[in-house]
């Protein structure tokens, strides 16, 4: 598996190959979000991203769009690399959560920001967010807020320190934006995943 620089071609498996080892790694990396995935009030959730996360968007895509090209595919891995974290920071992505036209006209222009507006809080200290950089170029739109976020939190190596030694209970995703203020505390398992990250010590888990 490739660490420095993302995933490249040789991390993906071609078609067949996958097919064949499609259902048990599925099921592997749906435990995994699960542990990565974490509400934040009644219309947010953050997943959490790492390797397995985004092979899994590469494979999945690869298949159904039955990409067999290297340059198609290192297209694809172009694109989901950016959502790799590195280490002393944790990457995310943000899904704001409406089920019908009318909450997305009320919601969406009320949450104008809200990629600026998160945070890690350890022990009192909040790491905000950041946009990703290619998103945040891309959001041209001062009026209304696309539903999907790609974000970065940048720890410093105290605030690392801080996130390894706090105790159950003492970190938490919040949202400080006017409009939606939400506090939500991460399980030990969710601790102990992006501690992971932040060390980068996550193992990928085992595919083919």
């Amino acid at each position: 598996m490739s660490s420095v620089g993302g995933l490249t071609l040789r991390d993906v498996l071609d078609l067949r190959e996958y097919e064949r080892v499609r259902e048990s790694y599925r099921a592997q990396v749906i435990a995994r979000k699960r542990r990565r995935r974490v509400a934040l009030g009644p219309i947010m959730t953050v997943v959490f991203e790492c390797v397995d996360t985004v092979r899994f968007q590469v494979q999945e895509m690869a298949r159904v769009e039955k990409i067999i090209s290297d340059q198609a595919l290192q297209v694809e891995l172009d694109i989901y690399n950016r959502l790799l974290p590195t280490p002393g920071e944790l990457s995310a992505t943000l899904f704001i959560e409406l089920t019908s036209d009318g909450a997305m006209r009320d919601w969406l222009p009320r949450l104008v920001g809200i990629e600026r507006s998160l945070g890690i809080e350890v022990g009192g200290v909040v790491v905000p967010s950041v946009p990703e950089a290619d998103h945040a170029a891309a959001l041209v739109r001062d009026s209304v807020t696309p539903a999907v976020h790609y974000l970065r939190f940048p720890f410093t190596p105290d605030q690392v320190a801080g996130f390894e030694a706090a105790g159950e209970g003492q970190i938490a995703l919040v949202a400080t934006h006017a409009e939606y203020a939400e506090r939500t505390v991460l399980a030990p398992e969710a601790h102990q995943e992006l501690l992971g990250d932040l060390l980068g010590a996550t193992k990928p888990l085992h595919i083919g």
